[in-house]
């Protein structure tokens, strides 16, 4: 697992090796500047093409302009020609960042001051030339609204053809959350220090970040590990422990029990894409439970999945006949939210005790009511996308999205559920592991109808033989990874179908249960 630290971390990191390491905040900013620098020179073709390289750097008047004068004279000096632009009048830097200024003229290097929104037309020209344009503007300690000159540019830089690098976080998002303040910069490649940073892990700070490094600063994990962290990226190893081998002696029914209570008239497919979840993922008996016209529409589709009826004379009675044999229980997509939806999931969420995953209508079947959840006996896993997650907590999907971890924290504490809140960065937490889990591992291609439902299938096979929260976290991983080969192997970002995800996973566990090999 991957740490990623919030701003006040980064605060209280840096105080640490400063101050108690005694490794000074010059030695510091070298190190990342340096490592910085080495990146882009990568990405520019290596030492051999620098030299024909044009490359713009916007400074601002604090650390992260210190890092970017600390790249202008390393890139200069392997070759580059360097322009600087700064943010701020030169007689106001001061500590590092002056140190790193007088650097960079001592070195020969010139400074055009962006003092006047008049003079960003300079800036405009220069970024027109160039090839690379790095970002060192305001760093991770923002915290209000880019307006104004910044905010002119900022702009500007978007606007450029050119390609962008932002040093530590892209200029103008919040540290913590991700979301932008007013004006932010749309990089291609975060090159960030030391840890990853919350923001840069959201859905939207991630869609301004672009390709995200971390560049090493030389301090000792264990220096690190005093400041703790405010989440964790899931990892492929952070799985193997989890999924091993089966024995020979493992048959459908040890394999894991996986109830469906899914579809309705119109909305069989949804079912069928949870079941083949499911299945894919390693479940040994899948049985949908639904309305008799949905099952009936089934019976006509179904190969390795069983179907089983809802009698609407006698609900409860029904489904108990087919929870009883159940390990894990999925309830919600293509369900319905009419009174008849609502008895059903009311029953199977609130009175049945065991594992169930609740997703789609089974999560709107709550609105206003998700308290009730906390009472609910077993364990549950809710796995709502931002506008589901939003109605549970009669809030603004835009809301949930602005802080993504502020409204995964809401909705456990409301709750008492695990949460899996989806997305391009999905997150997951829970009552008892507060810290929220993030999966990185995705696809622009999951933007596809039913990818929710096999994921739901996933989760539920896995929760057969997992704890909650670790049957989250897998399952989440799994399915983002099973979209990014589907993603890798046929070169496009879309064109993907949901049940080519479910396809795709037995793959993704072949790759995942190597090591035991």
């Amino acid at each position: 697992m991957l740490a990623a630290l919030s701003r006040e971390q980064v605060r209280e990191l840096d105080r640490l090796i400063t101050e108690e390491c005694h490794v000074p905040s010059l030695v510091l900013m070298e190190n990342a500047g340096r490592g910085a620098a080495e990146i882009i020179e990568r990405e520019l073709g290596g030492n051999s093409a620098l030299g024909s390289r044009r490359v713009v750097v916007i400074c601002g008047p604090g650390n992260n302009g210190g890092d970017g004068f600390v790249v202008a004279r390393r890139l200069c000096v392997r070759g580059a020609s360097v322009q600087v632009f700064l943010s701020a009048n030169p007689d106001d830097l001061a500590g590092d960042a002056r140190i790193n200024y007088e650097a960079w003229r001592g070195v020969g290097g010139r400074v055009s001051v962006l003092d006047e929104i008049s003079r960003v037309a300079d800036l405009e020209r220069a970024l027109s030339e160039a090839d690379a344009a790095v970002d060192a503007l305001l760093g991770t300690g923002l915290h209000r609204n880019v307006e104004g000159l910044l905010a002119e540019i900022v702009e500007a830089l978007n606007q450029a053809n050119v390609r962008r690098f932002a040093l530590d976080i892209p200029s103008g998002l919040h540290a913590n959350t991700g979301s932008p303040l007013k004006a932010a910069v749309v990089a291609h490649h975060t090159i960030t220090f030391g840890h990853l940073k919350l923001g840069l892990l959201s859905s939207r700070g991630a869609a301004h970040a672009g390709r995200v490094e971390v560049v090493d600063l030389g301090v000792p994990a264990s220096i690190s590990e005093r400041v703790g962290r405010a989440a964790g990226v899931i990892q492929a190893e952070d799985l193997m422990g989890l999924i091993a081998p089966r024995s020979i002696a493992e048959h459908k029914g040890s394999a894991g029990r996986v109830v469906a209570v899914a579809g309705s008239a119109g909305k069989s497919g949804a079912a069928l894409l949870l079941a083949r979840g499911a299945l894919r993922a390693g479940a040994g008996l899948v049985t949908i439970c639904t309305f008799p016209e949905a099952a009936a529409a089934l019976d006509q589709r179904v190969l390795e999945e069983m179907t089983a009826r809802i009698d609407p004379n006698r609900i409860e009675a029904s489904l108990d006949e087919r929870l009883a044999n159940a390990d894990v229980v999925a309830i919600g997509p293509g369900l319905g939210l009419d009174e008849l939806a609502r008895a059903v999931v009311d029953h199977v969420v609130l009175r049945w005790n065991g594992f169930k995953v609740v997703d789609a209508d089974a999560i709107t079947h709550f609105k206003d009511r998700a308290q009730l959840l906390r009472t609910a006996p077993g364990h549950i896993v809710l796995t709502p996308h931002p506008g589901e997650l939003g109605r549970l907590l009669g809030i603004d999907p835009k809301e949930v999205e602005r802080d993504r971890f502020a409204a995964l924290g809401t909705a456990v504490e409301l709750t008492g559920a695990v949460v899996l809140l989806k997305g391009p960065r999905t997150l997951i937490a829970g009552p008892n592991a507060p810290l929220p889990w993030i999966n990185v591992e995705a696809s622009a291609a999951l933007a596809t109808a039913g990818a929710g439902d096999v994921l739901s299938g996933i989760l539920a096979a896995l929760g057969c033989t997992m704890d909650p929260v670790s049957a989250a976290y897998a399952a989440a991983y799994i399915h983002g990874r099973a979209a990014a080969r589907w993603a890798e192997r046929s070169g496009v970002d879309r064109g993907l179908l949901a049940h080519e995800v479910a396809d795709e996973v037995p793959a993704v566990i072949a790759a995942l249960t190597a090591s035991h090999a």
